[in-house]
């Protein structure tokens, strides 16, 4: 799988303080990209912000109103870094909507903000579109983009492999 410079025709959000955007193609179907990222098996191969983290924790109950439940590892410290949030719409093979909270260290819930992934047939491969709005400021968003960019690359590298 690799990933190739594409522009989508989606209607996207433009970037702001507190939202951003990312785009990969990768050489899959927007069935199989749509699957990687729903199904809790597949989901355990690639989701983490650095290709060498384990995804320690990855639960999804896909249905508007269910919700998701992901965790990865950064073996460096030890920590352990969750995410939840709710399904807000899936329209399988082409988008997903959802809401995203990190889990504070009292156990906790943090800001809420909002992440849509549109799913965009390219000849063979996918375009995924990434918008993730709400943020809580610049800074979020930064730390937000660098994690998003190295779950991206993750997916290229172990995603759809049969490893």
């Amino acid at each position: 799988m690799s990933t190739h410079a594409s522009t989508p025709a989606t209607p996207a959000t433009a970037e702001s303080p507190t939202s951003l955007r990312l785009q990969r193609t990768f050489d899959a179907s927007p069935q199989e990209v749509f699957d990687a990222w729903t199904h809790p098996e597949l989901l355990r191969r690639w989701w983490a912000a650095d290709p060498s983290w384990p995804t320690a924790v990855a639960e999804v109950d896909l249905r508007p109103g269910g919700r998701y439940l992901l965790s990865m590892e950064d073996p460096s410290t030890g920590a352990t870094h969750t995410v939840s949030g709710e399904y807000r719409e899936i329209d399988p093979p082409n988008r997903l909507l959802y809401t995203w909270q990190w889990e504070l260290d009292d156990g906790g819930w943090g800001h809420e903000s909002t992440v849509a992934v549109h799913f965009l047939p390219d000849d063979s491969r996918t375009t995924v579109v990434l918008e993730h709005t709400g943020l809580e400021s610049p800074d979020s968003r930064d730390r937000h983009r660098s994690g998003w960019e190295g779950c991206l690359e993750s997916f290229r590298l172990r995603a759809l492999s049969n490893d």
